[in-house]
């Protein structure tokens, strides 16, 4: 299968007419970082078009608004003892798009919970891919364990405590911690109460 190199949807080429966005993104095309990559290709369906947005005489911004949904098998590591876990993605977004600078006005304001929403581009248009990036990883827990009850990576010596028996014995307690261990005493007997 060919994949294209990028998908750039450009405000010249949305003005013509909406665009579909349904290219296929090839594992490895959009940089996740270290922690995460795609192990399949990621699938999209969705359309790009272009909003005029009338702010007064003679000025009019052109929005781009892009409604596309993604599937996407990405692997991850394990928050506890770094072995890789497969993901499965599947979402749906619309987003809102405006030139970066026009919404500068030099004072501070707040701003609406729809306008949390809305992203900026640079010069004529924006990346696909840098779009897909931002969502997939917006789309991931915030922590991915393999199993509930991971029992992680031993502290003193690294190795994994699922799938090896740690010989290492747990680390002397730190003296500075005494003044709280004295403490925590009467505060348990008391919860028996």
């Amino acid at each position: 299968m060919e994949y294209p190199k990028t998908m750039y949807i450009s405000v010249a080429d949305l003005e013509r007419a909406p665009l579909p966005v349904d290219p296929p993104i090839a594992p490895g095309q959009i940089d996740f970082g270290i922690e995460l990559h795609a192990l399949l290709s990621l699938r999209t369906s969705g359309l790009a078009e272009v909003l005029h947005e009338h702010r007064g005489p003679g000025q009019v911004v052109a929005d781009i608004r892009l409604r596309a949904s993604y599937q996407a098998q990405v692997e991850v590591l394990c928050a506890r003892c770094l072995e890789p876990v497969r993901v499965a993605l599947d979402q749906s977004f619309d987003l809102l798009f405006r030139p970066i600078g026009v919404d500068a006005t030099g004072d501070e304001r707040s701003i609406s919970p729809s306008e949390t929403e809305i992203g900026y581009y640079e010069k004529d248009g924006l990346l696909l891919e840098d779009v897909l990036r931002e969502q997939v990883l917006l789309s991931l827990p915030a922590r991915t364990l393999c199993v509930e009850s991971c029992k992680g990576l031993c502290a003193h010596c690294g190795c994994n405590r699922n799938t090896e028996a740690c010989g290492c014995e747990a680390l002397p307690a730190d003296p500075r911690w005494s003044a709280l261990r004295a403490v925590q005493g009467p505060m348990r007997s008391q919860d028996k109460l």
